[in-house]
């Protein structure tokens, strides 16, 4: 019978198996230690209880946190780090951005330069408010106009987003009397242009979009909050951004 000859890698092993760090190992190993707490969080809640997905995601964690920490320490951006917390950090605008972009302008950007594994922001509309997440197209019909993002379905290429569900339909009906009750609060604070809840906007990436997707921003029906933690896929799908130009990266 044979035996794996490949055994598995130690807990110090997993923190300092990169020589190529140079001085960068205590950065590293505090990055690496702030994105595991992070994802078992993220893991221990998430409801999962088939132990096949489980024993995957937990398996993939090494690998996906080494490359994440490995690029935190010695790729440089235009976005600050926050080692501790293992996440980025740019200042934080006053209101979320605008929908609808100019959508002459956002469909001609992403007939030319959408592909496959390209990284795109989303705007995410909830009955909390508004985020931006990170996402990335896995197929395009750009005959039809249409681009299909990993997570978030199907968009047209000037941003309207054709997955919405009749669930999602129901509860924005059901949330009209808060929408109403907030109108002031939503004019004061620009949200009403956003449409209904449970909406989702493809955005043309920008440097403050991205940023501010990158760093986990977020904002209520009066302000900025507190951002929100980003999970080890929008971590991973972060370190494969081209921050000239936002196209794919060859």
């Amino acid at each position: 019978m044979s035996t794996n000859s490949h055994p598995p890698k130690t807990q110090s092993g997993f923190f300092n198996d990169l020589g190529e760090l140079g001085g960068n190992h205590a950065q590293f190993s505090e990055v690496c230690t702030a994105l595991y707490e992070r994802e078992l969080l993220f893991i221990a809640h998430s409801g999962i209880s088939n132990a096949s997905i489980l024993k995957r995601r937990i398996g993939g964690l090494p690998h996906h946190i080494r490359s994440v920490a490995r690029y935190f320490v010695t790729n440089p951006t235009p976005l600050s780090t926050d080692t501790y917390n293992g996440s980025w950090y740019a200042k934080q605008p006053k209101s979320a951005p605008r929908v609808p972009q100019n959508a002459d302008a956002t469909a001609q950007w992403f007939r030319k330069h959408a592909d496959y594994g390209l990284i795109v922001p989303v705007l995410v509309r909830t009955i909390e408010g508004i985020h931006l997440e990170l996402d990335t197209i896995d197929k395009t019909m750009l005959v039809d106009d249409v681009v299909h993002l990993n997570k978030h379905g199907w968009f047209t290429v000037d941003g309207i987003n054709r997955g919405n569900s009749q669930e999602a339909n129901r509860r924005n009906k059901q949330a009209s009397h808060f929408i109403e009750s907030s109108d002031e609060e939503s004019r004061e604070s620009g949200l009403e242009s956003y449409g209904t809840f449970d909406s989702k906007t493809l955005l043309k990436p920008t440097k403050t979009i991205m940023a501010s997707a990158c760093s986990g921003h977020a904002w209520n029906f009066k302000s900025r909050v507190s951002p929100r933690a980003l999970s080890i896929r929008e971590m991973r799908l972060s370190t494969q951004i081209n921050w000239k130009n936002f196209t794919l990266l060859k």
